[in-house]
């Protein structure tokens, strides 16, 4: 009896069985996926093993095994190396995780967290702390960051949804630039009126990991890990989203709940890592695209690759930056810039844009 099953086109991801990709090479993801998280391992012992000032591995090894508090080594592996490890893999998992959700739901290879205007919200919200309230320190700062991330990202998603067909892809990328183009010009005209805020304004935009510890990072961490676990659990329907909006409701999706959801876990975690380390470019945008490179679109593997991936680069680049500007550092928002933008280069001259 022949087949009358419609043709798929190549490359399409089927949201309730899996892809012909993965049924052949299922393993082979699981075992590149674990292969990256080795070389995630291996990329933290050298975020704590290298820094500005140079220490033996032998003393390396004994602060983190036979802690000696009167040892400057030793505090210095301790109090900073460990919390910048850290925070920069969790950092640098969330925005490329967030990536990878982003450029599916609004089905952009272009698309990366700062299209929902998250970064813009949480660099007013801290100008306005810091004029207002007086928010110095980076432990006040990281709560007003993460409310004007989340403030925008549901002012975006609110107006992105006005209308007949809800938030769409194309409204949503009008509403996210529209707002960030407003926002940025209100800081703008306020860091203008007051030069102490700019200078105070200044460290946390540039995107950076050092000088943090833990209780900076704690705040943020529960909503980071919320955040993960809102993005894993949508790869699926990312895969339906993929297909086109007709098509993923035909097969009983519901189109504007997985968009919700979705959305949320940008916010989440693009909120809780602008706020503990400042705007960070590049990551979000560049990660996915390698992921894809390496799984395919099933969003089931993409997701954790790029979760991983992004770790990695974070974490590398800030190891790269402690480096190559000795005996000072460049911070890792500068660093993540100069390294995203030459892989993104080489892959858009590789491929298309739109087969991506």
């Amino acid at each position: 009896m022949p087949n009358t099953a419609a043709p798929e086109e190549p490359g399409e991801v089927h949201p309730e069985r899996p892809p012909r990709a993965l049924a052949h090479g299922g393993w082979s993801r699981a075992a590149g996926l674990l292969g990256l998280v080795v070389v995630a391992v291996g990329v933290a012992a050298l975020s704590i093993a290298i820094g500005t000032r140079s220490i033996a591995p032998s003393d390396v090894l004994d602060a983190l095994v036979r802690f000696d508090p009167l040892n400057d080594d030793h505090l210095i592996v301790r109090d900073l190396r460990v919390p910048r490890t850290i925070l920069a893999f969790a950092v640098g998992g969330a925005l490329g995780l967030a990536g990878g959700v982003m450029q599916g739901v609004t089905r952009n290879p272009l698309a990366d967290p700062g299209l929902l205007g998250v970064n813009a919200g949480a660099a007013l919200a801290v100008v306005v702390g810091i004029i207002a309230f007086d928010v110095t320190g980076v432990s006040g700062q990281v709560w007003f960051a993460f409310v004007g991330a989340a403030v925008a990202g549901v002012l975006v998603y609110s107006i992105g949804a006005m209308g007949r067909g809800g938030a769409t892809p194309v409204k949503l990328a009008i509403a996210g630039a529209a707002m960030a183009a407003l926002m940025g010009s209100i800081t703008s005209a306020l860091l203008l009126l007051d030069s102490a805020t700019l200078d105070q304004y200044r460290f946390w935009a540039v995107g950076s990991v050092a000088n943090r510890d833990l209780d900076v990072f704690g705040p943020a961490l529960p909503f980071l890990a919320l955040g993960a676990g809102l993005a894993l659990a949508s790869s699926r329907s990312l895969n339906g989203l993929a297909l086109g909006e007709d098509v993923a409701r035909s097969l009983g999706q519901r189109v504007g709940w997985s968009r919700a959801v979705a959305a949320a876990s940008v916010v989440l975690l693009c909120g809780g890592a602008t706020a503990s380390a400042g705007p960070i470019w590049f990551v979000g945008l560049t990660v996915p695209h390698v992921a894809r490179a390496l799984t395919g679109p099933d969003h089931r593997w993409l997701l954790p690759y790029s979760m991983v991936l992004g770790a990695v680069l974070l974490t590398g680049a800030d190891v790269i930056g402690r480096v190559i500007a000795r005996p000072g550092e460049l911070e890792v928002g500068v660093a993540t810039a100069f390294l995203g933008a030459p892989v993104f280069i080489a892959f858009v001259r590789r491929r298309r844009i739109a087969e991506l």
